[in-house]
């Protein structure tokens, strides 16, 4: 019979030293984890460190983007012009539709997987936390734009520059209109964000984010065109407040010297440009507050 004590360990139990070691490293901390998140967001923005496939689509646009600043700079420097045929603030706003389908392609996969496949909550077994996460994501979408739709006025620069084009002239002109971008790359990542949180469904993310932008620039387009055919031009300028695009042609209008796209350049002036600026700058701070509550939700 065993005189084994209840509960005590066997006769055969050996505790063996293995070689573990306490960590006495240097400790990172949050802040090289929300910066991470952010540089892994931003080259899978444009499909770096992903197959071969996720880099077409983003490539494609981006070349898009650039090819009517080569081809411009080509003629100007072929024809010795003594400037650019098109303004540097003009430019994104004429092809923001590929700016839209470049946000549509890229900001579901930058939050809709993760939600998706529920994968979130494994980023903050880290030292993470919600407001780290949003504003690492925020932030990438925004420079992935800002890559997007500034590298094209660098080009032109560059090349009015190579045409001996007045410099002090190119630079108040291409200066203008980076302002206009890096406004215009956070108030379109903000919305893009958003619409793509709501649904962990990238095809529903896509679907939202160009219909968004592309039925709302059309309508205030259409309404402005009707309201200038009916010599209502002193309205014009208040239509554009309904759409993220006349909004950012309307604050460069206003305080960056740009020409207005509005029909008979009835953009706002100063005083309605403030309107204007306020808007962009609530929609900027709703779409923050908007993806801190969704993440919230999410359990995070």
């Amino acid at each position: 019979m065993s005189t084994q004590t209840p509960g005590a360990a066997p006769e055969t139990t050996r505790i063996h030293n293995i070689g573990y070691r306490d960590y006495d490293g240097r400790r990172l901390g949050r802040a090289y984890v929300r910066r991470s998140l952010y540089v892994q967001s931003l080259r899978g923005a444009y499909g770096l460190g992903r197959s071969a496939k996720s880099k077409v689509l983003p490539m494609i646009l981006l070349g898009l983007m650039v090819l009517p600043a080569v081809i411009v700079v080509a003629v100007a420097v072929a024809t010795k012009a003594t400037k650019l045929p098109l303004e540097y603030t003009a430019y994104a706003l004429m092809l923001q539709p590929v700016i839209g389908l470049y946000l549509a392609s890229q900001a579901p996969q930058s939050v809709s997987r993760d939600l998706r496949f529920k994968t979130v909550p494994l980023y903050f077994s880290r030292p993470l936390e919600r407001v780290d996460y949003v504003l690492a994501k925020y932030g990438a979408m925004a420079s992935a734009l800002l890559i997007v739709t500034a590298l094209p006025l660098v080009i032109l620069y560059a090349g009015a520059l190579l045409a001996e084009m007045d410099f002090a002239d190119q630079t108040a002109g291409v200066a203008q209109a980076l302002v206009s971008v890096a406004l215009m790359s956070v108030l379109f990542a903000g919305i893009g964000l958003v619409l793509a949180a709501l649904t962990p469904r990238r095809g529903f993310g896509v679907a939202a984010i160009i219909g968004t932008l592309t039925i709302s620039s059309v309508a205030v387009t259409i309404v402005q065109a009707i309201a200038w055919e009916t010599d209502s031009t002193d309205v014009i300028k208040w239509f554009g407040l309904f759409s993220p695009s006349t909004l950012i042609d309307g604050v460069q209008t206003a305080f960056l010297g740009a020409t207005s796209g509005f029909p008979a350049e009835a953009g706002p002036d100063a005083g309605v440009g403030v309107l204007y600026l306020l808007v962009v700058l609530a929609l900027i701070a709703g779409s923050y507050g908007i993806l801190m509550r969704r993440y919230r939700k999410a359990g995070l």
